[in-house]
């Protein structure tokens, strides 16, 4: 879905200054009962916790880092995510963009055979409560095909008394690997916010795709999610 003090004084010495002030640094902290990535469990269907830092300047540039718990069968048993990202968003009249790199590693996975690490260039654009985007594959450090597309669109609503209503339908088509390894998944999450407690969410997805490939049984999903500006 997530900077060190080097990039923030990397990108304090390139916008000036005199910039500092309009930037803005914040963090986050989660839990959830079942880490769901596009669909599919990252932990064996078991819990994660999860926390990262941004950093935001008042341009439109971004970067941040966030790290999570995995669990994978087929790579070591003692796992964790780090994801390093950065990017543009901002508005173009009634339609926003958002355009970024990101590169998912896995440090603490021990088989040289099965590297996990890769990188995607992703954009997005929205118009009021709907937002649509793609991610494209560009390098698998494990020798894997690259130009893995994935698409998606989502919208979502505020309701009364802090309480919002999300949904998003996705599709991932891997190059290389035959129709079997495609798939298309489809995610309701409702949330209510707790105030400074953080927010509070339930999620119901599911997958569709090859059975033997995908697990496509309803899964169920509570998590909770806190930031600090």
């Amino acid at each position: 879905m997530k900077l060190n003090k080097i990039a923030i004084a990397v990108g304090a010495a390139v916008m000036g200054l005199s910039s500092i002030a309009s930037a803005e640094l914040s963090a986050n902290i989660g839990a959830t009962s079942n880490y769901l990535w596009r669909g599919v469990t990252q932990t064996d269907d078991g819990p994660a916790i999860s926390g990262g830092v941004d950093y935001a300047h008042d341009s439109g540039f971004y970067a941040g880092i966030w790290t999570s718990n995995v669990d994978f069968v087929d790579a070591s048993s003692n796992q964790a995510e780090l994801d390093l990202y950065a990017g543009f968003s901002g508005d173009a009249g009634s339609v926003g963009y958002d355009l970024g790199l990101i590169h998912y590693a896995y440090p603490l996975a021990d088989k040289p055979d099965h590297k996990l690490d890769f990188t995607e260039i992703y954009g997005s654009l929205s118009f009021g409560p709907v937002t649509g985007g793609i991610a494209y594959t560009i390098d698998t450090e494990g020798g894997g095909d690259d130009d893995h597309l994935y698409y998606h669109a989502s919208a979502g609503t505020d309701l009364q008394q802090g309480w919002s209503i999300g949904g998003t339908l996705g599709h991932y088509d891997f190059d290389g690997c035959g129709s079997d390894c495609d798939y298309t998944h489809a995610q309701i999450d409702v949330t209510k916010s707790a105030g400074d407690f953080g927010d509070f969410t339930f999620t119901l997805s599911k997958n569709f795709g090859d059975d033997d490939t995908w697990d496509d049984d309803l899964i169920p999903v509570v998590s909770w999610a806190k930031s600090f500006d």
